[in-house]
């Protein structure tokens, strides 16, 4: 039987039980594994891990772990880029997009108001959730950390929060969203851009009190939806302040 030490930093802890948090532990293995497997048997998905570190040498996730490795892994690190030496963290996402799992519908929706391309059903499988986010390139946002071990998943993050508030707040922190977002011009039930239109061509789409009341009104572009600026722009645009003020 061989064994490795590993210690797991920062919140990385959150998947790990009690006794091995923020301390190196020894882990038993009984044959030539690759570290990605070795780790994720831990309980670790790989896709919360921006370096990987062998002794003192940074490795990819293919190395084989060895009889008496020192394994050191850290998760992403805010505002310090590591890829020069890093062996394991994707190519950054230029747009970015996202696909949610089943369980967080609230947390699209907030990511669509404000701004974000946010792929969402509620029946989705998890093989039909990590081709997408493979094949189209999209951070998989989930409560479910055993998806984020499919190997096909490159872009993934397993959310702390169950409340879909506090969710919002977690992965606006997580990825700097308030530089990229574009509050309001996304449609919250399928996900197309909205663009202005005149009343007239609405109107008869209109309650009574909002046509009398609201002058300026959008359409969605993909499910002809009708917005305006009422009562309920007031509680977004609150709840948008989770994201402009991180």
């Amino acid at each position: 039987m061989s064994h490795a030490i590993f210690r797991f930093y920062g919140n990385l802890n959150d998947f790990l039980p009690p006794a091995r948090r923020g301390v190196p532990f020894t882990h038993t293995f009984s044959a030539r594994v690759a570290v990605k497997d070795l780790i994720e048997s831990i309980g670790v998905p790989h896709t919360e891990i921006d370096l990987l570190i062998a002794g003192t040498v940074p490795i990819d996730f293919s190395y084989h772990v060895e009889d008496g490795d020192r394994i050191a892994a850290y998760p992403w690190f805010y505002g310090l880029d590591v890829t020069p030496v890093s062996l394991v963290r994707p190519p950054a996402l230029e747009d970015l997009r996202f696909v949610l799992d089943t369980h967080l519908g609230r947390l699209a929706a907030y990511l669509r108001l404000a701004g974000f391309d946010c792929l969402y059903a509620n029946d989705w499988t998890d093989g039909r959730l990590a081709h997408i986010s493979s094949s189209e390139r999209r951070m998989l946002l989930t409560r479910d950390a055993a998806l984020l071990k499919r190997s096909i998943v490159i872009y993934g993050y397993w959310m702390r929060e169950t409340n879909p508030r506090r969710q919002l707040a977690e992965i606006s922190a997580r990825l700097d969203l308030a530089s990229r977002a574009q509050p309001f011009c996304r449609c919250l039930r399928c996900n197309a851009l909205i663009e202005p239109v005149s009343k007239a061509t609405v109107l008869d789409r209109l309650p009574p009190r909002t046509r009398e009341h609201y002058h300026e009104f959008y359409r969605c572009s993909g499910c002809d939806r009708v917005y305006w600026k009422g009562a309920h722009y007031l509680e977004m645009r609150a709840l948008l302040q989770v994201v402009s003020s991180e």
